[in-house]
This record gives structure tokens, sequence and C-alpha cells, in this order.
């Protein structure tokens, strides 16, 4: 019997399968930028899932954001709940679980792939992070980890990205944190018009595609 489809945004490669990456939504929610996100890694080879942890809900303001962010973060053990299903789903649903999965975080979604990785070392192979930190024990993670930060980042103070990338290295885990110059949080979405940088995205975008497909080779 398969997985039911946990509510959220799948993106299938012309392959039909291909290495599962999970991808964590912004306080924003599961926006158009998240879904061609998605879309764009399945045209790249991977299997992609958005868990919608909103439940339908979309911010397109901080204020409003701020609001759903908060509520979500109060009931955060049925929101890793969810997340733990959408990984039981991509895993049977990529086709290649030798090969691990991935998952992707964005701002508040960091702290769930930073949790995930640490509480799944089974599965959670690599993890990449945008513009968002946590704290946590990473001893039990296998996973490496793959970093994009923003130089002025009025949310993610520098000592708090070092922290973090202390902490993996800490644990053994192999870390590669950039940070990228002239921008600020949000630079990699381009629905996020005053924070976007296109130079910064497309190499954030070059990283990552090279960081995954590295990590989805066995052994």
């Amino acid at each position: 019997m398969k997985n039911p489809q946990p509510l959220g945004f799948l993106a299938v490669p012309p392959a039909g399968d291909g290495q599962g990456v999970l991808v964590l939504h912004a306080w924003w929610g599961l926006n158009d930028t998240i879904k061609a996100f998605c879309t764009r890694l399945a045209e790249s080879g991977f299997v992609a899932f958005a868990p919608d942890l909103y439940h339908g809900k979309v911010a397109d303001n901080i204020a409003d954001a701020e609001t759903l962010g908060k509520a979500l973060d109060a009931n955060y053990l049925h929101a890793k709940a969810e997340i733990v299903d959408a990984t039981r789903f991509l895993n049977a649903r990529a086709g290649q679980a030798d090969h691990g999965l991935a998952v992707i975080g964005f701002s508040l979604g960091v702290y769930y792939a930073l949790g995930l990785a640490a509480a799944d070392p089974e599965h959670i192979r690599s993890v990449v992070i945008f513009y968002g930190t946590g704290d946590g024990d990473y001893s039990r993670s296998r996973a490496a980890y793959l970093g994009h930060f923003a130089e002025q980042d009025e949310f993610e103070p520098p000592s708090n990205v070092d922290n973090l990338e202390a902490a993996l290295r800490r644990a053994g885990r192999p870390v590669t944190f950039y940070r990228y110059s002239g921008t600020g949080h949000w630079f990699f979405e381009p629905d996020r018009s005053q924070a976007y940088n296109r130079a910064a995205a497309s190499l954030a975008w070059d990283r990552t595609l090279a960081f995954l497909k590295h990590s989805s080779q066995p052994g």
C-alpha cells in the first residue's frame, strides 16, 4: 500500500523518480515561489515535495507572515509530526531510497530542517539552509550541510551563523557555509523584490544543485 500524499506540492522529474528533496517553506507559507523552486528541482532530476505547514494559508506581508509563523511554532510538535509524514511519503515516492533524502529549509523552515536531520539520520543525507539557523544537538546526524547566508541580515546576526557552523563541526559533520555580499534576508526569493539579488540567487542555485547531485551518489 502506497503512502498517501500529505497536504503539499509534489514535483516529479520526467524520468518519474530520482533523489527525494523535502522543501520546507519560509514563514510566507507554501507560495508560488516555493512551488516554482520544487518544479525547478524536478526539472533537474529530483523528486521534490513541499509540505503545506500552514494548511492553505499564505502571507504576502511581514505582519501576516509573523502571525502565521508564531502560530506554527506554538504548535511545533504537530508541525514536526507532519514533516515526518512528508518524509515517509517522499522516501517511498522518490524510488531511490538507498540514496537517502535531502532537506532544504528556507528561513522559518530551517529550524525544522535541522531538527529532522538530527531526529532521522537514517533517511536524511544532506541539508541545505537558506538564511536561517537553529540550536540543537547534531551528534546523531549523518548529513552533510550547505548554507546560504546574507551579509546584512536583520533576522540572523553573524554570531548565529557562526554558532551553528561551530556546532555542526563539533558533531563531525561536513559543513560549507557561504555568505553573499551585498545581500539581505530573502535574497533568493524573486517575489521579495526589495530583497531579491539575481546574481547571488543564481550562484546559490548552482551551488545547491552541485551539492545535491554530489550527495545523491551512493556510498
